[in-house]
């Protein structure tokens, strides 16, 4: 059960760590350049024995640690967003360098505060996009990290359209590059913003009790604050999810001993 965003608020995070006490997020993707990212890095040691950390690599919101290069606009520094970045890799205008040196410093700075980094992913799933993928995968390798996310999600419900074209991109991206180590399979994307988010989660954790191996459940519990809504559209979602998972029925199902939660540091 892996919550992405952690770092991206204060209350984010606090929610998060409320999860992972309640027995349920087992682990977390760390954003590194983020507003929340200084206090994500005093919450980080207290959870650190029980929760795995991985980086969500963050190339649409805000500033680069690094130079940036073609993922920045001249003028301003600052990423180009998810419209700009998906348009310019589309169009084979992003220098996988930039990508490589970007997702290496934001690694080192997560390193940095102490953490056994367990995985790659990435804000908006940016990362399988052609021209992004290959330098992240080829980055991870070079650094150690043993699993990189591969976010096709199968399966009905919510956010098809989405889900679809992150697929599609993924599998041009993945050409001649072969995904490294990563859960059997993944979910979360058809869960975010559904009014029945208990219910279909009950219900898919049902269905992967039936499953061998390993899948990645993606979740976004939070506290929604006001750094969250000058940062991200996804706002009020995250306080739904974080009473979702929290609850004596989300807990109870957990624990009844058909599925284990885990992390990838201990897959």
């Amino acid at each position: 059960m892996n919550a992405d965003d952690f770092g991206l608020s204060p209350g984010v995070t606090d929610g998060i760590l409320e999860a992972h006490a309640a027995g349920v997020v087992s682990s977390v993707s760390v954003l590194v350049n983020a507003p929340g990212w200084a206090h994500a890095v005093a919450a980080l040691p207290g959870a650190a024995s029980t929760l795995g950390a991985g980086l969500h690599l963050n190339l649409t919101a805000g500033e680069p640690v690094s130079s940036g290069g073609s993922l920045v606009h001249p003028r301003s520094g600052r990423f180009y967003g998810l419209a700009g970045l998906m348009a310019r890799a589309l169009a084979g205008r992003i220098d996988a360098g930039h990508v490589a040196e970007e997702c290496a410093a934001q690694l080192a700075r997560l390193r940095a505060a102490g953490v056994r980094v367990t995985h790659i992913d990435s804000h908006r799933h940016v990362h399988a996009l052609p021209g992004v993928w290959a330098p992240v995968v080829a980055t991870a390798r070079t650094h150690g990290v043993p699993f990189v996310r591969v976010p096709v999600e199968h399966g009905t419900g919510r956010g098809l359209v989405k889900r679809w074209t992150i697929a599609a991109a993924w599998r041009v991206a993945a050409r001649g590059v072969p995904a490294p180590r990563h859960a059997d399979r993944f979910y979360g994307i058809g869960l975010q913003d559904d009014a029945r988010f208990l219910d279909r989660l009950l219900a898919l954790i049902d269905r992967l009790a039936l499953l061998p191996g390993v899948t990645e459940l993606m979740v976004h519990p939070g506290r929604p604050d006001r750094v969250l809504a000058g940062w991200d559209g996804y706002v009020a979602p995250r306080a739904a999810e974080l009473a979702a998972l929290t609850s004596s029925a989300a807990r109870e199902r957990l624990r009844r001993g058909d599925v284990r939660l885990t992390h990838f540091g201990a897959v």
